[in-house]
């Protein structure tokens, strides 16, 4: 029996050849359609060069399992969830590798409705399945038929907004030669029928599995310069870059500066509470005070889950939640099936600029000033657990308020900080946050501190 390496927390994902290829993912497409069952699966595929080709195994393996297939054609990840939910089938699979390097793909898996399939919910019973190959003979094959969920998935995008409503203003798109592409010109057709005044300035725009302008992966600094660079040229009022699959999407104001996911999270918290103020708002452990200061005062309430969208959209469910944001630039929507999306964000992010007037800078300025953080710094160790405990034995004798919902928390009143191990990549994740009332050290003071003591 082969080991599948390939089979993650929350999804699948490896090297192409040795650790994912067609045979594998045949297996996988086999051993989803005999646990499940579905009568039909949705699937679509991003734009890398092997996507297609596993894509056509996993159809074989769901066909070979009796599981009729609606082909989708190449998506972003979104795109597989709203069928998922939308359309009459029992499940989706999305084939892609997101931001990881040219030589990987992967996959993500739901189930009806959305619902996720990771380690905990039936990911390790498909790897155990598809490592044996044991798999049962069925009398009749299923389907294939191709479906263009297209034009349903971008009107259900325009009942975020009140097209009337948006005022004139010029967004710089840049998909990253990803998956985003087509949606943005769906979008962009659809706003010209309704006469919604958007200008839409598109780079990186063509799907290119080659990725002639490098892995569309904006959280890296190093990513985020061309879309900073055509705001300024263009004098936009908004950047939005998004990843490979484009379930993540990240903004620039329109002075071209990054906005830290953490912030985005406050404004989409607060875009939610001034349509209906009560609303339950999830949010990950690693940054919070901002989160906890805007939800007090659109009089919402804050509810705290583990980094990582299974958590995310489970906890989401049990309250019922509105709205769910990680710093991370994962947003996720009750109206949509609790899942994440890279393309809600952006269109309540132009709506809450028309409503207000005001600039996306003047907007989050102010959560900036009152609750600066580090941004997200990665380590790589030797062993992230071990590192933990010798950071949380360094500031026992500080009695800090400790929070362990996630890697470990430690309050000092006027700073804070997470540390956890990557659930995806032998990496260690820090996160420093302070109160500009309680005046804290600079930034970069507490960041030299942790960083000499886990690099010692």
């Amino acid at each position: 029996m082969t080991q599948l390496t390939c089979f993650k927390a929350y999804d699948i994902r490896g090297k192409l050849g040795s650790e994912l290829n067609e045979e594998i993912a045949y297996k996988i497409g086999r051993a989803y359609g005999q646990i499940y069952q579905p009568k039909t699966v949705a699937i679509g595929c991003d734009i890398r060069l092997s996507s297609e080709d596993l894509k056509q195994a996993t159809i074989k393996g769901l066909n070979d399992a009796g599981v009729n297939v609606l082909d989708l054609g190449m998506t972003g990840t979104e795109e597989v969830y709203f069928a998922a939910f939308h359309l009459d089938v029992q499940g989706g699979i999305e084939i892609t590798a997101s931001h990881n390097p040219m030589d990987y793909n992967g996959m993500k898996l739901v189930r009806e409705n959305a619902r996720p399939i990771s380690a905990d919910t039936g990911l390790k019973e498909i790897q155990a399945l598809a490592e044996a190959g044991t798999f049962t003979k069925v009398t009749a094959k299923g389907t294939t038929q191709s479906y263009n969920i297209l034009p349903e998935f971008v009107d259900h995008l325009m009942t975020y907004i009140d097209p009337a409503k948006i005022r004139p203003m010029k967004l710089v798109v840049n998909a990253g030669n990803g998956a985003a592409g087509h949606v943005i010109d769906a979008i962009e057709d659809k706003f010209k029928a309704l006469n919604v005044p958007v200008e839409f300035v598109k780079i990186h725009h063509e799907a290119d599995g080659t990725f002639p302008n490098g892995i569309p992966n904006p959280i890296l600094v190093e990513n985020r310069d061309s879309t900073r660079e055509a705001v300024l040229a263009h004098g936009a009022d908004l950047g939005i870059a998004w990843d490979g699959d484009f379930d993540r999407c990240f903004l620039f104001d329109e002075k071209g500066q990054f906005i830290e996911g953490y912030y985005i999270v406050g404004l989409l918290a607060q875009a939610f509470l001034l349509k209906q103020s009560g609303e339950k708002i999830v949010h990950d452990p690693r940054l919070v005070w901002n989160t906890f200061d805007v939800v007090e005062q659109y009089q919402g309430e804050a509810i705290q889950s583990k980094s990582g969208h299974a958590f995310i959209k489970d906890v989401m469910r049990e309250h019922n939640a509105v709205y769910g944001g990680e710093m991370s630039a994962h947003h996720y929507f009750r109206d949509f099936a609790y899942c994440d999306s890279g393309m809600i964000p952006w269109l309540l992010a132009i709506a809450v600029l028309s409503e207000t007037g005001q600039s996306l800078s003047s907007l989050v300025e102010e959560m900036i000033a009152k609750f600066p953080c580090s941004g997200e710094i990665n380590f790589k160790v030797a062993d992230t657990q071990a590192t933990i405990q010798k950071i949380f034995k360094h500031y026992a004798d500080q009695n800090p308020a400790i929070d362990q919902t996630d890697g470990v928390s430690l309050d000092f009143g006027a700073w804070r900080f997470n540390v956890r191990a990557s659930n995806t990549e032998p990496l260690l994740r820090l996160n420093i946050e302070s109160r500009r009332d309680l005046q804290p050290k600079p930034m970069q003071d507490y960041v030299d501190e942790l960083t000499r003591l886990i690099q010692a």
